[in-house]
């Protein structure tokens, strides 16, 4: 008799998503007002309890009803009844305009019924989602571990800083650009979409917000002209010794996108960077969670045809083959993850950071390591240690904010190769922060930092911007650390000139500036920007509030109004202290048993 699997767990599961698309127009952080049990893709399921009240069934009628279903669900028209009756939810319960709920329900209704029908979830496990323990196990993704080579690990040398007149490595940093090629100037800024400033925005009233020149303070992305307009700054600004690009290219507008426009936008960026930064600098682009459609599907190498990513990894590999050598294009077509020697002495690894997000729901199906990418990075790692090679890690999603096993994982990782890995670079918050790594035996020395830069666009409410590193140099014995970073901005204020007195129109700035919002070691009086520095300036955070409420004004990229005290810097000081995801999760904890209501410190990434 053939088993059973739980595909009736997916009614839920897209309801939640729905409400996440929906509701916050995905990947970006939650605002530091919010409360997360409001928030948190989960907790759409409430509303279904107390209308279909679950917990007035007992459990084995649960299993009947959800056993009975899942058999239905076998039924592709039956199927298409679900997909149906998920898009009347949405819109009955205004999650989202109608053709919002319409087009993101048949966008990714196929693609996830059947993750669902493919992963081993269980009638019991559904019921222990909708009733508790006892009633079921429900564990989706179970304990793993990779395993490390039997080769002792070398003494720590706490890197020094470099001689004075040492070379240095200029390094620029770009990541979620979100072009927007429905970016329409003099739209409405303010709608109910989850992405607004668009064509079908509608246009603003004298009282309404307007879409700007260059960008606009809200839930908007970036038209063109600005993208190309960042680039011909940055080429101007040059030279650069080599870029790092983290993804995230299309825009937010996740409910009506194709992989033709998925590819074009690619096709268009990488050559845009090509054009303007020339062919003889080097890019290593990494993978963004927007880069697929849907968004968040990333299906793991095992998945075959057209479902698979095979059409969105062979386009990379086209585009970025004029900066990638051909062993690097390899598994990148093959799991959008690659490794590459930056200068004899340094080597880059670009991880698919899609492989740990619990937004990818093909990770029901089997989340333990998938593509085989940590243990890979392990081999990657130890072949770099033993020819004497530093590395550096660049990613798009924060391994802070990974599901838990993989996290846990790569940060026992970073804990072995501490003498190896010698940067780690993100994105995807689109806020400018970091996040520490301690040794594993007191939760005290640390050992590492993943920096988190600003992204380009402008969603939401931020200034556009970009990061440019300054690393120790290719020089013998260099430590390749990051001995000092500026960040960037386009002052949006500035850029689309002032509205005139007779409530006309703004003027915007023909070619506006990108200027300098801080350098690090000036705005943080710091020498050198080591681990152990960063350590300590998280503690100046906690004696210094004056110091705390400069680095909240760069998270925000020079554009905030309120300052953060009290349980928002307690939260987000734990945030940067925790480069794990159940080091986050102990935070919570703390802060819930001291009595206070608190926001979670993770950041949603619908």
């Amino acid at each position: 008799m053939q088993l059973i699997r739980l595909s009736t767990l997916s009614v839920f599961t897209i309801v939640s998503l729905v409400l996440c698309l929906a509701a916050l127009g995905t990947s970006y952080p939650l605002q530091d007002d919010a409360d997360i049990a409001h928030l948190r893709a989960v907790k759409p399921i409430d509303y279904f309890q107390v209308r279909f009240s679950w917990h007035n069934i007992s459990c084995p009628l649960c299993k009947v009803i959800f056993t009975v279903v899942d058999i239905a669900l076998l039924s592709n028209s039956n199927a298409e009844h679900v997909a149906h009756a998920v898009g009347e939810a949405c819109i009955r319960l205004h999650l989202a305009e109608e053709k919002v709920c319409r087009d993101i329900t048949e966008l990714f209704r196929d693609d996830f019924i059947h993750a669902l029908q493919e992963s081993f979830l269980w009638p019991p496990e559904a019921c222990a989602f909708l009733l508790g323990s006892s009633c079921g196990h429900f564990d989706i993704y179970a304990p793993w571990n990779v395993t490390l080579p039997q080769v002792p690990k070398p003494p720590v040398v706490p890197p020094k800083p470099p001689k004075a007149g040492s070379p240095q490595s200029r390094v620029l940093f770009l990541t979620d650009i979100h072009w927007d090629a429905e970016y329409a100037e003099g739209s409405a800024a303010e709608c109910k979409d989850p992405l607004c400033c668009r064509n079908d925005s509608g246009k603003a009233s004298w009282r309404s917000y307007v879409a700007g020149h260059w960008g606009t303070y809200s839930k908007c992305d970036l038209p063109l002209r600005t993208v190309e307009n960042l680039l011909q700054n940055v080429a101007k600004a040059g030279p650069w010794d080599w870029v790092y690009w983290t993804g995230d290219i299309p825009a937010h507008n996740v409910w009506s996108q194709t992989r033709a426009q998925q590819l074009y936008e690619l096709t268009t960026i990488s050559r845009l960077i090509r054009k303007h930064l020339g062919s003889q600098v080097t890019v290593y682009p990494a993978v963004g969670n927007h880069e697929s459609t849907p968004v968040n599907s990333f299906p793991p190498p095992f998945v075959h045809g057209n479902r698979s990513s095979q059409w969105l990894y062979d386009g990379m590999a086209k585009e970025w083959a004029p900066w990638l050598p051909t062993e690097a294009l390899e598994t990148l077509r093959r799991g959008g993850f690659y490794t590459a020697l930056v200068q004899p002495g340094l080597r880059v690894v670009s991880l698919n950071m899609n492989f740990c997000a619990r937004e990818n729901f093909w990770l029901m199906v089997n989340s333990t390591d998938p593509a085989g990418q940590l243990q890979w990075l392990i081999h990657i790692l130890q072949e770099a240690e033993n020819k004497g090679e530093k590395v550096h890690i660049i990613g798009h999603i924060p391994p802070g904010l990974c599901l838990s096993s993989w996290s846990w994982n790569y940060y026992h990782i970073v804990n072995r190769y501490e003498s190896t890995i010698t940067g780690q670079f993100f994105g995807h918050t689109h806020l400018d922060e970091f996040q520490m790594f301690y040794d594993e035996e007191t939760f005290l020395r640390p050992v590492g930092v993943a920096y988190i830069s600003p992204s380009v666009t402008t969603y939401i409410n931020l200034n556009p911007g970009y990061r440019v590193y300054y690393i120790d140099g290719n020089y013998p014995d260099s430590s390749r650390f990051v001995l000092d970073h500026e960040t960037f901005i386009l002052n949006l204020t500035l850029a689309n000139g002032h509205q005139d007195v007779s409530g006309g129109l703004s003027k915007p700035v023909p070619d506006p500036d990108w200027t300098l919002l801080y350098r690090a070691s000036q705005a943080y009086g710091v020498s050198t920007l080591f681990p152990s520095d960063w350590d300590a300036l998280i503690r100046v955070f906690l004696s210094d509030d004056r110091v705390f409420q400069h680095f909240w004004y760069y998270r925000h990229k020079g554009h905030v109004s309120v300052p953060c005290k009290d349980v928002c810097k307690s939260s987000l000081i734990c945030f940067l202290r925790s480069g794990r995801h159940d080091l986050l999760e102990q935070c919570d904890l703390l802060y819930r048993a001291k009595g206070q209501r608190t926001r979670s410190v993770r950041k949603t990434m619908c």
